[in-house]
């Protein structure tokens, strides 16, 4: 039985189209199997494993703690390989880890972990707030103010009213006075008097010559 060559030829192409698949499949997951990010967290340690990335790009590493730069913005080529001591602490710490790879998001990292508190570590004693002390008011008794000054001159009196003397002379009667008709008939008397006096002394005078 004979072959014809169009058959030949028809699967020795099928095969070379197979072979050049593959080969691109394999090159295709090479670049991808190869970035190796591993880290390890501890209590007090975090340790970076970056291997296998592509050193004709530039990659970058960041570690933060609790929103605080750990290990700041780094790059890096084909491997990076670090320890960080992490700070003191009596809670867990949640540590991210952001691999940011130069030939594709596909090959980045962003993952997080928890840093347990180390054995023995005594807890932190919370920090008393600090007390404002207020001095003590001491109340002030105010002195009185005085309400006045007592007057040193005496306001004088109202005058005595004036008690008329015995030896003074007597003020002259008014017409109104009721010992005016008795003064006139006392005058009257007087005259009258005076009158029969001055006519006795005449007619003695007259019986002698």
């Amino acid at each position: 039985m004979t072959i014809p060559r169009r058959s030949w030829r028809a699967a020795g192409t099928l095969v070379a189209a197979a072979v050049v698949g593959l080969s691109g499949a394999v090159l295709t997951a090479g670049p991808a199997a190869a970035h190796t990010p591993t880290w390890d967290v501890t209590c007090d340690e975090v340790s970076l494993h970056l291997t296998q990335y592509n050193a004709g790009v530039t990659n970058e590493v960041t570690v933060t703690v609790d929103g605080k730069d750990l290990l700041p913005t780094e790059t890096f080529g084909k491997d990076f390989d670090k320890k960080l001591a992490l700070p003191e602490h009596d809670q867990p710490l949640n540590v991210r880890l952001v691999v940011k790879a130069g030939d594709g998001e596909r090959f980045s990292k962003d993952e997080t972990k928890q840093a347990p508190v180390c054995e023995g570590t005594p807890p932190s004693k919370p920090t008393p707030s600090p007390t404002e002390t207020k001095p003590s008011e001491t109340p002030t008794t105010a002195s009185p103010s005085p309400t006045g000054t007592p007057s040193e001159s005496v306001s004088p009196s109202a005058p005595a009213a004036a008690t008329p003397s015995p030896s003074s002379p007597d003020l002259a009667e008014t017409g109104s006075s009721s010992a005016t008709p008795i003064i006139g008939g006392a005058a009257v008397a007087v005259l009258l008097a005076g009158g029969g006096i001055m006519w006795s002394v005449r007619k003695r005078r007259t019986a002698q010559h």
